[in-house]
């Protein structure tokens, strides 16, 4: 079924339903979009601004520590020849 045919449907069963002003259709189909939007944001996986900044930082540190790390080997190695 396309989205014709399911906007038709939600439309044809508000006014089987006695619902039958301009506003209350509106208020319906914004009311069916968000959740299949929510149901699409859910399917893939999306994180929030918040979260996703939260990681960047900790990959940012994790970074800088193995920039170190891998440095002071270097060093290491250097010293021992």
């Amino acid at each position: 079924m396309n989205n014709s045919e399911k906007i038709l449907k939600t439309i044809s069963n508000l006014i089987e339903n006695g619902i039958l002003t301009t506003e209350d259709i509106k208020k319906e189909i914004s009311t069916d979009l968000k959740f299949k939007k929510d149901k699409i944001i859910n399917k893939l996986e999306l994180v929030s601004r918040e979260e996703f900044e939260i990681l960047k930082k900790l990959v940012q540190k994790q970074n800088v520590i193995i920039k170190e790390l891998q440095k002071n080997k270097k060093t290491k190695k250097v010293k021992k020849s």
